[in-house]
Protein backbone atom coordinates (compact mmCIF):
# COMPACT_ATOMS: atom_id res chain seq x y z
CA UNK A 1 0.00 0.00 0.00
CA UNK A 2 1.43 3.60 -1.10
CA UNK A 3 1.69 5.42 2.58
CA UNK A 4 2.09 9.73 1.98
CA UNK A 5 3.28 11.82 4.16
CA UNK A 6 1.81 14.86 3.62
CA UNK A 7 3.68 17.76 5.32
CA UNK A 8 2.14 21.28 6.05
CA UNK A 9 5.10 23.39 5.43
CA UNK A 10 4.06 26.69 7.22
CA UNK A 11 2.37 25.40 9.88
CA UNK A 12 5.26 23.42 10.65
CA UNK A 13 8.18 25.72 9.46
CA UNK A 14 6.00 29.03 11.47
CA UNK A 15 6.35 26.64 14.42
CA UNK A 16 9.42 25.68 15.17
CA UNK A 17 10.68 29.41 13.79
CA UNK A 18 8.54 30.63 16.57
CA UNK A 19 10.58 28.91 19.38
CA UNK A 20 13.67 30.67 18.21
CA UNK A 21 14.46 33.78 20.66
CA UNK A 22 15.57 35.89 17.84
CA UNK A 23 12.59 35.55 14.85
CA UNK A 24 15.13 37.87 12.78
CA UNK A 25 17.88 34.75 13.06
CA UNK A 26 17.15 31.78 10.11
CA UNK A 27 20.40 30.57 10.62
CA UNK A 28 20.15 26.75 11.30
CA UNK A 29 16.85 26.92 10.64
CA UNK A 30 16.65 24.56 7.87
CA UNK A 31 18.62 21.81 9.65
CA UNK A 32 15.81 22.34 12.24
CA UNK A 33 13.00 21.36 10.17
CA UNK A 34 15.06 18.47 8.44
CA UNK A 35 15.59 17.46 11.91
CA UNK A 36 12.04 17.25 12.43
CA UNK A 37 10.94 16.30 9.02
CA UNK A 38 13.18 12.75 9.29
CA UNK A 39 11.74 11.93 13.09
CA UNK A 40 8.60 11.77 11.02
CA UNK A 41 10.02 9.77 8.35
CA UNK A 42 11.47 7.57 11.26
CA UNK A 43 7.92 7.17 13.35
CA UNK A 44 5.20 7.23 10.74
CA UNK A 45 7.80 5.55 7.39
CA UNK A 46 5.84 6.38 4.75
CA UNK A 47 6.81 5.49 0.96
CA UNK A 48 6.15 8.55 -0.14
CA UNK A 49 6.81 11.72 1.46
CA UNK A 50 5.69 15.61 0.36
CA UNK A 51 5.47 19.43 1.77
CA UNK A 52 2.88 21.60 0.82
CA UNK A 53 3.45 25.28 1.17
CA UNK A 54 0.89 28.30 0.70
CA UNK A 55 1.35 30.11 -2.61
CA UNK A 56 1.03 33.95 -3.18
CA UNK A 57 -2.18 34.03 -4.98
CA UNK A 58 -5.51 35.23 -3.66
CA UNK A 59 -7.51 32.85 -2.42
CA UNK A 60 -11.03 31.72 -3.52
CA UNK A 61 -11.85 32.28 0.22
CA UNK A 62 -10.23 35.86 0.23
CA UNK A 63 -11.93 36.67 -3.33
CA UNK A 64 -15.35 35.40 -1.47
CA UNK A 65 -15.08 37.37 1.80
CA UNK A 66 -12.30 40.03 2.03
CA UNK A 67 -11.36 39.77 5.75
CA UNK A 68 -10.75 35.96 5.78
CA UNK A 69 -7.55 36.20 7.78
CA UNK A 70 -7.49 39.81 8.27
CA UNK A 71 -5.13 40.62 10.95
CA UNK A 72 -3.31 37.67 10.70
CA UNK A 73 0.56 38.26 12.04
CA UNK A 74 2.61 38.20 8.65
CA UNK A 75 5.37 35.70 8.53
CA UNK A 76 8.67 37.43 9.80
CA UNK A 77 10.76 38.58 6.79
CA UNK A 78 13.79 37.16 7.71
CA UNK A 79 11.55 33.81 7.33
CA UNK A 80 9.96 34.82 3.94
CA UNK A 81 13.40 35.29 2.69
CA UNK A 82 14.52 32.10 3.50
CA UNK A 83 12.23 29.90 2.41
CA UNK A 84 13.50 29.10 -0.82
CA UNK A 85 16.52 27.92 1.17
CA UNK A 86 14.66 25.43 2.70
CA UNK A 87 12.71 23.89 0.30
CA UNK A 88 16.24 23.20 -1.52
CA UNK A 89 17.63 22.06 1.51
CA UNK A 90 14.97 19.37 2.04
CA UNK A 91 15.08 18.35 -1.16
CA UNK A 92 18.38 17.36 -0.93
CA UNK A 93 17.36 15.05 1.67
CA UNK A 94 14.47 13.40 -0.66
CA UNK A 95 11.58 15.79 0.69
CA UNK A 96 10.40 17.68 -2.24
CA UNK A 97 7.83 20.36 -2.05
CA UNK A 98 4.51 21.24 -4.09
CA UNK A 99 3.80 25.02 -4.10
CA UNK A 100 0.10 25.51 -4.08
CA UNK A 101 -0.94 28.59 -5.55
CA UNK A 102 -2.89 30.26 -2.56
CA UNK A 103 -3.78 28.32 0.48
CA UNK A 104 -1.92 25.12 1.16
CA UNK A 105 -4.81 23.66 2.90
CA UNK A 106 -6.92 22.53 -0.78
CA UNK A 107 -3.80 20.90 -2.34
CA UNK A 108 -3.15 18.60 0.56
CA UNK A 109 -7.00 17.66 1.08
CA UNK A 110 -7.17 16.93 -2.23
CA UNK A 111 -3.84 14.87 -2.25
CA UNK A 112 -4.61 13.21 1.10
CA UNK A 113 -8.76 12.33 -0.77
CA UNK A 114 -7.59 10.99 -3.89
CA UNK A 115 -4.73 8.75 -2.33
CA UNK A 116 -7.56 7.33 0.00
CA UNK A 117 -9.88 6.79 -2.76
CA UNK A 118 -7.16 4.88 -4.29
CA UNK A 119 -6.93 2.33 -1.13
CA UNK A 120 -3.84 4.45 -0.62
CA UNK A 121 -3.28 5.70 3.22
CA UNK A 122 -2.51 9.67 3.89
CA UNK A 123 -0.73 11.44 7.37
CA UNK A 124 -1.30 15.01 7.25
CA UNK A 125 1.10 16.83 9.36
CA UNK A 126 -0.66 19.97 10.61
CA UNK A 127 -2.00 21.18 14.26
CA UNK A 128 -5.24 22.41 11.57
CA UNK A 129 -8.43 21.50 13.02
CA UNK A 130 -9.79 21.92 9.53
CA UNK A 131 -7.89 19.04 8.35
CA UNK A 132 -10.72 16.72 10.82
CA UNK A 133 -13.69 16.95 8.18
CA UNK A 134 -11.29 14.20 6.00
CA UNK A 135 -13.73 11.82 7.47
CA UNK A 136 -12.02 8.60 5.87
CA UNK A 137 -10.30 5.46 7.68
CA UNK A 138 -7.30 5.69 5.47
CA UNK A 139 -6.93 9.72 6.23
CA UNK A 140 -4.52 9.99 9.71
CA UNK A 141 -3.76 14.03 11.15
CA UNK A 142 -1.23 14.02 13.41
CA UNK A 143 0.47 16.58 15.83
CA UNK A 144 3.60 16.66 15.44
CA UNK A 145 4.46 19.63 18.37
CA UNK A 146 2.46 16.93 20.43
CA UNK A 147 3.57 13.65 19.31
CA UNK A 148 0.19 12.99 18.90
CA UNK A 149 -2.49 11.66 16.53
CA UNK A 150 -5.36 14.59 16.42
CA UNK A 151 -8.65 12.18 15.74
CA UNK A 152 -12.61 12.86 15.50
CA UNK A 153 -13.08 11.69 19.18
CA UNK A 154 -11.05 14.36 20.19
CA UNK A 155 -12.24 17.04 17.89
CA UNK A 156 -15.73 15.89 18.73
CA UNK A 157 -14.90 16.21 23.00
CA UNK A 158 -12.80 19.29 22.55
CA UNK A 159 -15.68 21.34 20.38
CA UNK A 160 -18.90 19.39 21.89
CA UNK A 161 -20.57 18.41 18.53
CA UNK A 162 -20.46 14.92 16.45
CA UNK A 163 -17.90 15.14 13.57
CA UNK A 164 -21.11 15.37 11.17
CA UNK A 165 -22.16 18.45 12.50
CA UNK A 166 -18.47 20.24 12.51
CA UNK A 167 -19.20 23.15 9.57
CA UNK A 168 -22.63 23.52 10.67
CA UNK A 169 -20.47 24.22 14.01
CA UNK A 170 -18.14 26.63 12.76
CA UNK A 171 -21.12 28.49 10.59
CA UNK A 172 -21.97 29.50 13.73
CA UNK A 173 -19.87 30.35 16.01
CA UNK A 174 -17.28 31.00 13.29
CA UNK A 175 -13.01 30.68 13.01
CA UNK A 176 -11.06 33.29 14.72
CA UNK A 177 -8.01 32.04 13.93
CA UNK A 178 -9.03 32.32 10.36
CA UNK A 179 -11.56 35.24 10.56
CA UNK A 180 -14.05 33.39 9.61
CA UNK A 181 -17.63 35.65 11.04
CA UNK A 182 -20.37 32.99 11.78
CA UNK A 183 -23.54 34.50 13.31
CA UNK A 184 -22.62 37.61 15.34
CA UNK A 185 -23.93 36.86 18.85
CA UNK A 186 -23.85 33.23 18.26
CA UNK A 187 -20.79 31.86 20.22
CA UNK A 188 -19.40 28.32 20.58
CA UNK A 189 -21.75 27.13 23.44
CA UNK A 190 -24.84 28.55 21.89
CA UNK A 191 -23.74 26.86 18.76
CA UNK A 192 -23.27 23.80 20.67
CA UNK A 193 -26.66 23.74 22.37
CA UNK A 194 -28.57 24.67 19.07
CA UNK A 195 -26.94 21.51 17.42
CA UNK A 196 -27.81 19.13 20.01
CA UNK A 197 -31.61 20.17 20.12
CA UNK A 198 -31.69 20.84 15.69
CA UNK A 199 -28.66 19.04 14.72
CA UNK A 200 -27.85 20.46 11.73
CA UNK A 201 -27.77 24.60 9.97
CA UNK A 202 -30.64 23.52 7.71
CA UNK A 203 -32.79 22.37 10.35
CA UNK A 204 -32.21 25.35 12.53
CA UNK A 205 -32.91 27.58 9.67
CA UNK A 206 -35.99 25.29 8.88
CA UNK A 207 -37.63 25.94 12.67
CA UNK A 208 -36.05 29.17 13.25
CA UNK A 209 -39.49 29.62 14.80
CA UNK A 210 -39.41 27.41 17.42
CA UNK A 211 -35.64 29.48 18.65
CA UNK A 212 -36.00 31.50 21.38
CA UNK A 213 -36.44 35.06 20.24
CA UNK A 214 -33.29 36.44 21.24
CA UNK A 215 -31.51 33.82 19.39
CA UNK A 216 -33.36 33.61 16.55
CA UNK A 217 -32.89 37.11 15.75
CA UNK A 218 -29.66 36.83 15.34
CA UNK A 219 -30.00 34.10 13.14
CA UNK A 220 -32.15 35.64 11.10
CA UNK A 221 -29.43 38.82 10.95
CA UNK A 222 -26.90 36.69 10.48
CA UNK A 223 -28.29 34.41 8.37
CA UNK A 224 -26.21 35.64 5.24
CA UNK A 225 -22.49 35.20 7.18
CA UNK A 226 -24.10 31.71 8.35
CA UNK A 227 -24.30 30.76 4.64
CA UNK A 228 -20.97 32.58 3.72
CA UNK A 229 -18.84 30.85 6.56
CA UNK A 230 -20.63 27.47 5.86
CA UNK A 231 -18.75 28.04 2.38
CA UNK A 232 -15.50 29.13 3.90
CA UNK A 233 -14.99 26.52 6.18
CA UNK A 234 -15.11 23.63 3.83
CA UNK A 235 -12.04 22.28 2.48
CA UNK A 236 -11.99 21.62 -1.29
CA UNK A 237 -11.12 18.38 -2.56
CA UNK A 238 -11.23 18.86 -6.18
CA UNK A 239 -7.66 20.88 -6.84
CA UNK A 240 -6.26 20.27 -10.33
CA UNK A 241 -2.89 18.77 -9.23
CA UNK A 242 0.01 18.69 -11.97
CA UNK A 243 2.22 16.35 -9.88
CA UNK A 244 2.31 12.04 -10.40
CA UNK A 245 2.70 10.18 -6.57
CA UNK A 246 6.45 8.82 -7.97
CA UNK A 247 7.83 12.40 -7.55
CA UNK A 248 7.47 11.79 -3.89
CA UNK A 249 8.64 8.40 -3.71
CA UNK A 250 11.26 7.62 -0.57
CA UNK A 251 14.35 5.57 -2.98
CA UNK A 252 16.25 4.87 -0.34
CA UNK A 253 17.46 5.71 3.47
CA UNK A 254 18.83 9.05 4.11
CA UNK A 255 21.60 8.73 6.99
CA UNK A 256 20.76 12.80 7.72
Amino acid sequence: MNKLLIIDGMNLVRRIHAAQPNESDVSGLKERVNGACRKLLKFHAPTHVTIVWDGDAISWRKALYEDYKKGRKPMPQALADGLNDIKTYLAEHQIHSIDAESEADDVIATLATKLANTDGEAIIVSTDKGFSQLNHPHIKQWDHFNQTYLTVEDMEQKLGVEHSQLIDYLALAGDSGNKIPGVPGIGPKSAVELLRIYRSLANIYNSIDKVGSKQAKKLQEGKQMARLSYKLVQLRTDMPLSVNLKQFRIEKPDPA
